[in-house]
């Protein structure tokens, strides 16, 4: 058997390959993550954003596309046993057919529009708008806010656009079986529902403090006809599972990933079925005001709301991209999921990218009011976007994103996710620095009716904004 080596600092290190079960659960899901792993240069936080940091001049290419094994830079790839490589390959070729395939995207065509409720509005927020141009103007218009309405799809978020068409790749592959791992339980709602009704069997993997926090989500999922396994721990842990799952079921299982993260083709299919986020964003934007958007601005906890929306201009070097992590209690407390701000270069899940890790290596357990966001990791399309300065990366706290939501809820009648609760928050610090008239775009990635039991359990009175 073969091996392949990956090169961290300018040493070779071998990938051992796999000769049980034990070893694959090592190597891909993260269970014993080795020190030499870790790259030890530590990120600088991000503090303010400024009023003219639009990024230099990109090539586009290297943004779009990658290289032919997955990577961006030295991002992403394939960190798995050899015993995975075989079913990769096969889902590689499957959605490569796809991508051109004209009766495969007619379907899924027909299927956003009629089923997932695409094109979702680009919405102008008026009174948001007039909130930050009472607050921080003497003179002027302001800039314009407005708000991607991805809470308006079937289910509640964008993960509907990703799960549908990764259901139907399944069942193209003639899996009978879907297995997923959700955090906020978004994910896994979007499953079960593309698995009812494309007639395939469900399994949702979830974290047994996350199903507390998202009861009603895993009601959702079982009454759409799914079986939900509580998982000790958070979303990184359900993702290890579904991963097991998956790994001792290659021949009937297929693995419906709801994030940019894990071994290529992974990230790249996400991101792509995602993608049609930027692409009625810029298709909008024309009708609306007859040009682009100044500045998206969007959550992130693996990445993939931000690269469905930033993805379609990335070529647009006059167009800003604005990511904003959790920063929990604060990137000094140590409870926070801000891997950009604070994360090193290392593997997980099968790839590599930016994370949350100790001096050993080993993953630390992430922390956002936000549940979507609690992930060690970020999908290596971002890392490169982080690394080469492409986009912006920011950050919010929890009492930031929560009175985020509860501004938005006063003054759009519009309650937000608590995850994109994060990318409005950081609206405090962004519209001051921007010129009269910008446009400002903000992925409102989901809605926040299942976030009203943890508001209420922090004691959150409900006052006016």
């Amino acid at each position: 058997m073969s091996s392949t080596k990956i090169q961290v600092r300018g040493q070779l290190l071998p990938r051992i390959p796999a000769r049980n079960h034990r070893m694959i659960y090592s190597v891909v899901c993260g269970v014993s993550t080795k020190r030499h792993h870790r790259e030890s240069s530590l990120l600088s936080r991000e503090t303010c954003p400024s009023s003219d940091s639009v990024p230099t001049k990109t090539d586009k290419s290297q943004f779009l596309c990658g290289d032919v094994d997955g990577k961006f830079g030295r991002f992403g790839g394939k960190f798995v046993p050899e015993t995975l490589i075989s079913s990769l390959k096969d889902l590689e070729d499957e959605f490569n057919c796809l991508l051109s395939d004209q009766e495969f995207q007619e379907e899924l065509t027909t299927a956003l529009r009629d089923y997932v409720g695409r094109e979702t509005p680009l919405y102008f927020a008026g009174r948001l708008t007039e909130h930050y141009k009472n607050i921080g103007r003497t003179i002027g218009v302001g800039p314009e806010i407005y708000l991607k309405r991805e809470d308006l799809s079937h289910c509640g978020s964008h993960k509907i656009n990703n799960a549908l068409a990764q259901a139907m790749i399944a069942r193209r592959l003639g899996c009978s079986h879907v297995v997923a791992a959700t955090g906020a339980g978004q994910h896994g709602v979007a499953t079960a529902a593309a698995c009812a009704k494309l007639s395939l069997e469900c399994t949702v993997y979830m974290g047994a403090t996350d199903m507390e926090k998202q009861f009603f989500n895993v009601l959702s999922m079982k009454q759409l006809g799914a079986q939900v396994k509580s998982v000790k721990g958070t979303f990184k842990d359900a993702s290890s599972e579904a991963i097991r799952h998956w790994v001792e079921n290659l021949d009937s299982t297929y693995f419906l990933l709801g994030t940019v993260v894990g071994p290529h083709p992974c990230p790249i299919m996400v991101r792509e079925f995602q993608s049609v986020i930027g692409k009625e964003t810029r298709r909008q934007a024309h009708q609306l005001w007859g040009g682009k958007p100044d500045v998206l601005v969007a959550c992130v906890g693996s990445g993939a709301n931000a690269l469905g929306l930033f993805h379609e201009f990335v070529g647009d070097e006059d167009v800003r991209l604005v990511g904003v992590e959790a920063a929990g209690l604060g990137l000094d407390s140590g409870k926070h999921s801000a891997t950009l701000a604070v994360g090193h270069v290392g593997v997980y899940h099968g790839s590599m990218s930016y994370l949350l890790q100790d001096d050993q290596g080993q993953i630390l357990k992430p922390h956002s009011v936000g549940v979507g966001l609690e992930y060690p990791g970020v999908g290596p399309e971002i890392s490169f976007l982080k690394q080469t300065g492409r986009a912006e990366f920011y950050t919010a706290t929890d009492q930031e994103a929560i009175q985020a939501c509860m501004r938005l809820s006063r003054l759009e009648g519009i309650i937000p996710a608590l995850e994109t609760s994060h990318a409005l928050a950081f609206l405090d610090k962004l519209i001051p620095t921007l010129r009269d008239g910008a446009k400002v775009i903000v992925n409102c990635s989901g809605r926040g009716d299942k976030d009203l039991d943890t508001l209420i359990q922090r004691g959150i009175s409900f006052p006016n904004c």
